[in-house]
């Protein structure tokens, strides 16, 4: 069974964007009133237009409450962007669970469906993922392609060159989410061509460099 404890963890050295973290149940659900508020207007006007008082508005919430949490709108950008990041690797995580994959493709599947579960009934999840050159200095996750690619070699073998698995993992996940992107730009359900093409990209970008890794590895 895959050690899907291999996706999901915080980063190490990712600076948290909330202010104060809740300690209680009430703080928490607080919060998450006030992520889902951020995460509707982003849907709504992106996250350009965003303000602190917009989310405060929207939430039933006054503004120092909003600030209880976080400073500006960029942290609560940060802060609904980690958010979007936590529950993308946990329904990769329990997809893997479920479908017990056989050969590397699997992962990669698994990885490509739970982005496209996350398009169509995540809120905010398509506008901070697909769009966040400003929420994200690297441009992308390079994390959890490290990720995968641990998976990957814990399943399957150690390749000649596990950086380069690494990197090539990393351009792979990232040309498979810009099509995805694409496909929900173009159509609110995604279009159907652009998602077929995003798995035919990927595998056939990684077919040639992941020849070694058909089957676990024998317990």
């Amino acid at each position: 069974m895959p050690d899907i404890d291999l996706i999901l963890g915080a980063d190490p050295g990712r600076r948290r964007a909330i202010r104060t973290e809740p300690t209680q149940r009430r703080s928490t659900q607080r919060l998450d009133a006030l992520l889902d508020a951020a995460a509707e207007l982003v849907d709504e006007i992106g996250f350009d237009r965003l303000t602190t008082q917009m989310v405060a508005e929207r939430a039933g919430a006054s503004i120092g409450t909003v600030y209880r949490y976080f400073p500006d709108r960029v942290a609560i950008l940060h802060g609904l962007r980690d958010r979007c990041v936590e529950r993308f690797r946990a329904r990769v995580a329990a997809r893997i669970d479920e479908i017990r994959p056989e050969t590397w493709w699997d992962l990669i599947v698994a990885a490509l469906d739970a982005s496209v579960d996350l398009y169509r009934d995540e809120p905010g999840f398509g506008v901070v993922h697909g769009d966040d050159r400003e929420l994200s200095a690297d441009g992308g996750e390079p994390e959890f392609a490290a990720r995968m690619a641990n998976l990957i070699i814990s399943e399957f073998g150690e390749p000649a060159d596990a950086e380069t698995l690494r990197f090539r993992l990393g351009i792979a996940l990232e040309l498979g989410e810009t099509l995805v992107h694409r496909a929900f730009s173009r159509n609110p359900e995604g279009d159907a061509r652009y998602l077929s093409e995003a798995r035919v990209v990927v595998r056939e970008y990684l077919a040639t460099h992941l020849e070694h890794a058909s089957h676990p590895k024998a317990a």
